[in-house]
């Protein structure tokens, strides 16, 4: 059985969108990266597919003690769903966003189910969908420059790919409200006040404070830290699954709507949304 369900050499994947490596010089660390810094690090589907088999990779390989996911540059961690892309093959396609969305919930599952505590290391803006994925990491550290942000109401969308779910039980309801409503920027400092993340360090030291952390985690056994994650993962766990089904079938449906045309095309064309039009259009 041990030569039956193991990890691979990373390079054997030969991913595109993103980076995968087992570090020699932390040994027990894997760090995945979202590598697609022209584009703020967005995720596409291959992108969505990529991070499920290097979950699953690190998953499967008892040499990985912790997970650190980042992103490449450090401008962005990652601002969420490319939205090119979105406006190309799912805006008007709801059985298309369909399966986009299905890959975004399986990357959820095999990062949250990975069996191994992870860390987000937020090097760069944390937007939208990018702010899903650190929420769905056990810890973060940020630089303190960065900031976290979500979009979605301002774009056309509803955040209920994690954020919906998650950020009233990281950050109590009244504040969940104010990020998920204002779509206004919060400041690393915030960020760590309201407990988004666990560290917040000058940019400079941010890799220094991640090894700290991974070397931390790795000392700890493994069977134990594991079933602590499993126990901690129930609150998530029941707010994911009581609700992403429906929100998966609502927002494939809402690519057919008015605001989700106008919120991504204002986007790609980099021009205000036009609220106003909008409103006086459902009229």
């Amino acid at each position: 059985m041990s030569d039956y369900i193991t990890g691979r050499d990373p390079a054997s994947f030969a991913f595109e969108k993103i980076l995968y490596e087992k570090h020699a010089r932390q040994q027990g660390r894997a760090t995945v990266t979202f590598n697609r810094p022209e584009v703020y690090n967005a995720f596409d589907f291959q992108t969505l597919r990529e991070l499920i088999r290097a979950f699953e990779d690190a998953s499967w390989d008892d040499s990985v003690a912790v997970v650190v996911l980042t992103g490449a540059g450090d401008r962005a961690f990652c601002t969420g769903a490319d939205l090119k892309e979105q406006q190309e093959h799912c805006v008007g396609q709801p059985q298309t966003y369909w399966k986009w969305m299905g890959a975004f919930m399986e990357a959820h599952e095999k990062l949250r189910n990975i069996g191994k505590p992870t860390v987000a290391r937020l090097n760069g803006m944390t937007v939208g969908g990018g702010n899903e994925f650190n929420m769905s990491c056990d810890l973060a550290v940020a630089a303190d420059d960065i900031y976290i942000r979500q979009v979605g109401t301002a774009r056309g969308s509803v955040p209920a790919g994690g954020a919906t779910q998650w950020l009233p039980l990281i950050v109590g309801d009244r504040r969940a409200r104010e990020i998920l409503m204002m779509c206004e920027e919060i400041p690393a400092a915030k960020a760590l006040e309201w407990g988004l993340v666990n560290r917040v360090v000058p940019r400079a030291q941010l890799d220094t404070e991640t090894d700290r952390m991974c070397t931390t985690l790795i000392n700890k056994l493994p069977g134990c830290i594991r079933y602590t994650k499993q126990q901690l993962n129930f609150w998530r766990d029941l707010s994911w699954h009581l609700t992403i089904g429906h929100a998966r079938d609502w927002l494939s449906i809402n690519n057919l709507t008015d605001e989700t045309k106008e919120g991504i095309a204002a986007f790609n064309e980099k021009r205000a949304v036009d609220y106003e039009g909008v409103r006086e259009r459902l009229k």
